[in-house]
């Protein structure tokens, strides 16, 4: 995954806080700047309306958990939220109906496989693997009472602010999602979808084709690092229960088959989209959101993996990293 060497990139163990805001700026611009001229991946082309991204945007978004924010490079390009959006469903719906309920239709671990995969549903007798695939988000969708509007209104929230559908994107996926229209046939027929197959996948390609900026992801995934509360409006957006569990599935499935070479390389909870967005997530300090549009073979931003890489080193942000206390601490 990373194949430019970080061993000239500090490695901190920071079990606390961030740094000091000027240091935090200033470790975000030289991320976006070691990485803006980085060359490699393509654009999604299987979505007719992603294939015309421009690939030259790259913006990076830090939103600290008492709503600090410092930003990089394009964070105001719009682009649409796509698989990311299955991070903040997950959220909504775990607050809605409860861990338990949650966890009855859709599991927890990582399939190994694409993201569209229909090989893993059969495998597993019906039953989604997890929330972030296609087959675990589409039935994760339809658990949520109130359909789109609380869809739309949830992922508001999120944000801080209404966030607005982009009606090209959404004709260009419904024209072309018969993939997932299969898949949600096939949990239909297992009885794992809570509505009608069509009825379901258009929701969930309604809630892809969202628009947001790196800003906007930024400060959406800060809510899910500070328990729920939106750091920038105040609102207890879900519970920190929601928070936990979401962020648990993130870490091992955010990813795609890709994961756990994430989680070894970076060691945060993460979820990526087609579009060239990334989100990060520091629990109890802060989140990336991130924006370049040439992704690698699993549909994960290149650049975006490169910046979240040098800044889980530079920032202290690896929930794996510790560093040791010294014998005279431990004796007491």
């Amino acid at each position: 995954m990373f194949e430019s060497p970080l061993e000239d990139v500090p490695q901190r163990a920071l079990t606390g806080d961030l740094p000091d805001e000027p240091q935090v700026a200033r470790l975000l611009r030289e991320a976006h700047a070691r990485y803006a001229g980085l060359d490699e991946g393509t654009v999604a082309d299987y979505i007719p309306a992603l294939a015309e991204a421009d690939s030259a945007l790259f913006g990076l978004a830090l939103v600290e958990a008492d709503g600090t924010t410092h930003l990089a490079g394009d964070t105001a390009a719009p682009f649409t939220i796509q698989s990311i959006s299955k991070a903040f469903v997950l959220a909504l719906v775990l607050d809605a109906i409860g861990h338990e309920a949650v966890h009855r239709v859709v599991g927890v671990n990582n399939t190994g496989l694409p993201f569209n995969s229909v090989i893993a549903l059969e495998l597993n007798q019906g039953s989604p693997m997890n929330p972030m695939v296609n087959a675990g988000a589409i039935a994760t969708t339809a658990l949520l009472p109130g359909g789109w509007l609380a869809v739309h209104e949830g992922l508001s929230r999120f944000a801080g602010r209404s966030l607005e559908l982009d009606e090209r994107v959404l004709r260009s996926e419904s024209e072309t999602n018969h993939r997932n229209q299969g898949i949600a046939d096939l949990l239909t027929s297992y009885g794992r979808l809570a509505g009608r197959p069509e009825e379901m996948v258009e929701v969930y390609t309604r809630q892809c084709s969202l628009r947001v900026t790196a800003e906007d992801l930024a400060v959406m995934s800060a809510t899910l690092a500070d328990g729920g509360l939106n750091p920038v409006t105040g609102e207890q957006v879900v519970t920190a229960e929601a928070c936990r569990d979401t962020l648990a599935v993130l870490a091992a499935c955010g990813m795609y088959e890709l994961s756990g070479e994430w989680q070894f390389e970076i060691g945060l909870p993460a979820k990526s989209g087609v579009s060239g967005g990334i989100v990060a997530i520091a629990p109890g300090k802060g989140a990336l959101g991130t924006f370049s549009p040439l992704l690698d073979r699993a549909g994960n931003s290149v650049r975006g993996q490169r910046a979240c890489a040098h800044l889980s080193r530079s920032l202290g942000l690896n929930l794996f990293a510790s560093a040791p206390r010294g014998k005279a601490h431990r004796d007491g």
